[in-house]
């Protein structure tokens, strides 16, 4: 960096403490708290995090509680908010800390990093906000401010990038308020230093921003070649019997793990989605009929766009489709459940109650 990490850090902190939002999380140290805020946080604006953060300190207002809660429940509060993964993390964690660590959150950057689910971001913004530990928090924020700063001394070499910008993140925190610097940095990325239209005019670095300098600011930060996304088919089987909907979940791991869907099964390589449908309603167990074509639907997920084919029927019988992992619902049921994004959609185009949140990708 051109100026001295004490002149920056003066700076940031002068610029933060004038500028920042007045975001929930924000009027505390409680490590606890700052945990959940974080993790929601990630891949989310903020303002749609702090809906969701006064929705679980409402529900789980200690580590205790969240602990004690179903997994289902947890679930149903992280829906729509994308990558619930998250949520199942940090609740097997929160269960960590109540068995294994008798109730005590760590209180070190090292310790935070032993919690399922828990990185290198997320230790380190706690552990700096709670505990003043002078670690760097690096999010997409935080790397884009400082992949501008430093750009002259990055090139174009993104492996450099990431050495630069850890280097220049630490040696920010290396004074007062750490935890402060680091949400100084986030705030500044998530509110001025934009992706797309940086605002540099009331930036507090750019005086000795290089890319600003050198007009780069769309150069910066650098990023991998962008992969193409294949398209998957999936048929999916809507049955009703008796004014119930056949509703089943899917594994704990993997891909919206936990979540509760409409029966959806996987097109093979030149199968029709019919064909799929009909296999997929033997495999549960299902007396034979006739399946009517419904909605098409589609979604983006990370690294793949959903195509789903759902196919309505009516039964007479439940047949042998019932077990904990797979049940008849009512409509009010059905909406009490965490239902996954396409099963919330696919609910409201056929005229099933749940009208749900607005939800996220993945």
């Amino acid at each position: 960096m051109k100026a001295t990490p004490v002149t920056v850090r003066q700076r940031l902190l002068e610029w933060f403490d004038g500028h920042r939002r007045a975001l929930p999380w924000r009027q505390t140290t409680d490590p606890y708290r700052l945990w959940v805020a974080e993790t929601l946080a990630q891949q989310t604006q903020a303002a749609r995090a702090a809906t969701y953060y006064l929705r679980f300190m409402a529900h789980f207002p200690t580590v205790a509680d969240l602990a004690a809660a179903d997994l289902d429940t947890v679930l149903k509060l992280w829906e729509g908010l994308g990558y619930y993964q998250r949520a199942r993390r940090l609740h097997r964690a929160a269960q960590e800390i109540c068995t294994l660590r008798q109730g005590q959150l760590p209180a070190t950057f090292a310790e935070w990093r032993t919690l399922p689910g828990v990185g290198d971001y997320t230790a380190a913004a706690v552990a700096s906000m709670a505990f003043g530990e002078p670690v760097a928090a690096i999010d997409g924020n935080v790397r884009r401010v400082l992949a501008r700063f430093c750009a002259t001394d990055i090139g174009d070499d993104p492996a450099r990038q990431a050495a630069v910008v850890q280097a220049a993140a630490q040696a920010l925190v290396g004074g007062a308020r750490p935890g402060d610097v680091n949400q100084a940095l986030m705030e500044l990325g998530a509110t001025v230093c934009r992706p797309r239209t940086p605002q540099c005019a009331t930036c507090p670095l750019a005086a000795d921003c290089m890319a600003q300098r050198y007009k780069l600011t769309a150069h910066y930060p650098l990023r991998p070649p962008r992969r193409i996304r294949p398209t998957r088919m999936f048929a999916c089987l809507l049955v009703t019997w008796q004014g119930r909907h056949l509703v089943v979940r899917r594994h704990q791991t993997g891909l919206l793990g936990g979540l509760w869907e409409f029966p959806t099964f996987p097109c093979r390589e030149g199968e029709l989605p019919a064909e799929t449908a009909a296999s997929g309603r033997h495999r549960l167990g299902l007396p034979p009929g006739p399946s009517t074509p419904g909605p098409v639907l589609a979604h983006n997920f990370t690294h793949f766009r959903q195509i789903l084919h759902v196919f309505l029927a009516t039964v007479e019988t439940p047949g042998a489709a019932t077990d904990a992992e797979v049940r008849w619902v009512t409509p009010d049921e059905l909406d009490a459940l965490p239902l996954t994004r396409l099963a919330r959609r696919l609910a409201q185009s056929v005229g099933t109650k749940p009208a749900g949140v607005e939800t996220a990708p993945g």
